[in-house]
């Protein structure tokens, strides 16, 4: 059977939405060869949660392992991809229907797939409640990955869900397009750009059928 590989990454551009507050992305050419310069280059400025990006600890815990200390076996290997389209947000009981005690990353494919091509943020996404939280990392997840800006709902406060997950070492992706992948079970490689010392990265994020 012939492997079929999904780019679940979204392309970087000005037109992402961008968290509230921070900055969107921006490319800029400041040289260019039909100006006389030997070579184009672009300059970006984004925050290093733009588009899809990984969550290191040390976005909500100071003394957390940042993006380029995450641990690469955990960030390539077999994911699952659940189907959780027909939720708002997700709940405990959601995720005990799915028996993922024999998994250890897990992507979260809900109705908000294919909506950063929307330049507007939508505060409505769906994320976790704390409870879905709380039990993945009971479960043993590493790694969790859901489809829009943030893993937890826009009203959140004290963001429990990031403090559950990140407290207990699991690396968050956040921003995936998972809107043409089923739901199954893939080999996932996520590769968060390696800034010394961040919060978090911009990454490429590829799956692959399974033989």
């Amino acid at each position: 059977m012939t492997q079929r590989v999904y780019d679940v990454t979204v392309p970087l551009s000005s037109s992402l939405p961008a968290w509230p507050g921070e900055p969107r992305f921006e490319a800029q050419r400041i040289q260019r060869i039909e100006d006389g310069h030997p070579a184009n280059v672009t300059r970006i400025t984004a925050s290093v949660h733009s588009g899809t990006h990984v969550d290191a600890p040390r976005h909500f815990l100071p003394d957390g392992a940042s993006v380029d200390q995450l641990p690469l076996e955990i960030l390539m290997g077999k994911a699952r991809v659940l189907d959780l389209k027909v939720l708002d947000r997700i709940r405990r009981k959601d995720l005990e229907e799915a028996n993922l005690r024999d998994d250890i990353r897990v992507l979260l494919k809900t109705r908000m797939s294919g909506q950063l091509r929307n330049p507007e943020f939508q505060p409505g996404f769906v994320a976790l409640a704390e409870d879905a939280a709380t039990y993945l990392v009971q479960v043993g997840i590493k790694l969790v990955g859901i489809d829009y800006l943030s893993i937890e709902p826009f009203d959140a406060q004290d963001h429990p869900a990031h403090h559950a997950l990140l407290g207990a070492g699991v690396v968050i992706i956040e921003g995936l397009d998972l809107s043409e992948v089923p739901a199954g079970e893939y080999d996932m490689t996520c590769l968060p750009l390696r800034i010394e010392g961040a919060d978090g990265a911009p990454a490429r994020v590829v799956l692959r059928t399974r033989p």
